[in-house]
């Protein structure tokens, strides 16, 4: 490691001269991400080609699953990336090389529409956001001394807040550019803020904190009885909120696939379907500072809110969203056109719960991590994402039948996927009463 790198955090009471730059990169990657995925499915069912340029399109249940299957692989692949920054290269090498494969990956995207083009293209951005996504939310409480540890909480939200600030941009800009300009503009314009991203992060490099690789260390620790015992939390945690993301993704294919046949006019001008996810990242902007600052002070003052008990009420408040979309999918299903206004509601529910569960897992799981096993930890919490995403895929593949219907039709398919969620609930809040009820950073 270069001597010109910092490896011990700052000695300050004060915020971290490098977060700048991880947020900046956090908020343009995010961007590229999202806005990339928010069209997948659009364009999966109504813009994909075969090698004569011809159309080629999926159906709703085919796309549903492609899109699950890609998603499992984003936070899959945050295994290999924990291994090779806290093994091998370090966390700022691994993100910096991953990140040139992700912008190869939206290159091969926008330029061949094809279903070998779409698989090349997703599998490279599946590598390479898969990869950086532990290192990243790693080096953020990299950052953090003794002395300024009480502001890592609010750094993280801040964290939280830079990738729901892309995301809103994007998912608003991205359908637009694909609807008027076709898959190769939609496709670019992600590639380049992630482009952009890679440069931010460079430009930190003197700024911020490079935490040195501990070799095979790390494995070695993780199988002591002691890591065993830092592991046990993270992976159970992980099995139950697995269902929590089986339905949140859903927000980005499902719920855009339920949009086409909705009443999608609003504030003078008709919606695109995947533009009502815009929803999401601006709801999660007014979220965080709300239940930061008043939500969760006011719920304090008669029962404390720790971090397990935040991660089971939002698990029972997703499934409450799903029931929204189930009814609105009976009303599709009689005739009716519903207005937008309703799939909206289930957006608010499912930004509520994504607050209580994710914001609160992902910090949840950095303090619970022994130092040199933080990246392993963040993608065992991010592994939760990919096992759900699992669970919908073969979901959505099983209920494929021969003649291109449903086993699951209509509401069903959201009902199902309610009953699922309510039962991960449950689960979740018997198995958690036998965790430490206290913050981790409390015990210190």
């Amino acid at each position: 490691m270069s001597q010109t790198y910092r490896t011990v955090p700052e000695d300050t009471e004060g915020m971290p001269s490098g977060v700048p730059y991880i947020i900046g990169n956090e908020a343009a990657e995010r961007f590229s991400y999202y806005g990339m995925r928010s069209i997948l499915v659009v364009f999966m069912t109504e813009h994909l080609l075969n090698h004569q340029g011809e159309l080629d399109l999926m159906t709703g249940d085919e796309a549903k699953a492609y899109y699950s299957w890609f998603s499992a692989g984003v936070y899959f692949f945050p295994v290999l990336g924990a291994l090779l920054a806290d093994g091998l290269l370090g966390k700022y090498r691994t993100i910096f090389w991953v990140s040139l494969i992700y912008c190869l990956g939206h290159l091969v995207l926008s330029l061949d529409a094809t279903r070998i083009g779409l698989m090349a293209g997703l599998t490279l951005i599946a590598l390479g956001a898969g990869g950086i996504k532990p290192c990243v939310s790693a080096v953020v409480g990299d950052q953090f001394g003794p002395r300024n540890q009480h502001l890592m909480e609010r750094v993280y939200s801040w964290f939280y807040f830079s990738i729901n600030f892309g995301s809103l941009f994007s998912t608003i800009l991205i359908p637009e550019l694909l609807a008027h300009y076709g898959p190769h503009v939609a496709f670019a314009v992600p590639g380049i803020l992630m482009g952009l991203a890679t440069f931010v992060f460079w430009l930190g490099r003197h700024k911020f904190v490079h935490a040195p690789p501990s070799g095979l260390n790390f494995l070695r620790e993780a199988f002591t009885p002691a890591g065993l015992r830092a592991l046990r939390t993270p992976v159970v945690v992980t099995l139950f909120v697995a269902i929590f993301w089986s339905l949140y993704d859903q927000s980005s294919s499902a719920w855009v696939l339920q949009a086409k046949n909705m009443d999608r006019h609003a504030f003078g001008k008709e919606w695109l379907p995947a533009q009502i996810h815009t929803l999401n990242p601006l709801l999660i902007l007014l979220f965080i500072p709300l239940f930061s600052y008043v939500v969760y002070p006011a719920v304090n003052r008669f029962y404390r809110l720790t971090p397990v008990r935040k991660i089971a009420i939002g698990l029972f408040i997703t499934a409450l969203s799903f029931v929204i979309s189930a009814v609105i999918e009976t009303w599709i299903t009689a005739g009716q056109t519903p207005h937008i206004g309703w799939q909206a509601l289930a957006y608010v529910v499912l930004a509520a719960a994504e607050v209580m569960v994710s914001i609160t897992g992902l910090e949840f799981s950095y303090t619970v991590a022994p130092k040199s096993m933080k990246s392993v930890v963040m993608s065992i919490w991010l592994l939760s994402v990919s096992l759900g995403n699992v669970v919908t895929a073969l979901v959505n593949t099983w209920i494929q039948n021969e003649d291109g219907s449903s086993k699951l039709p209509g509401a069903d398919y959201y009902w199902f996927f309610t009953a699922l969620m309510l039962a991960a609930a449950v689960g979740f809040t018997i198995v958690s009463l036998t965790f430490p009820q206290t913050h981790p950073a409390e015990e210190r």
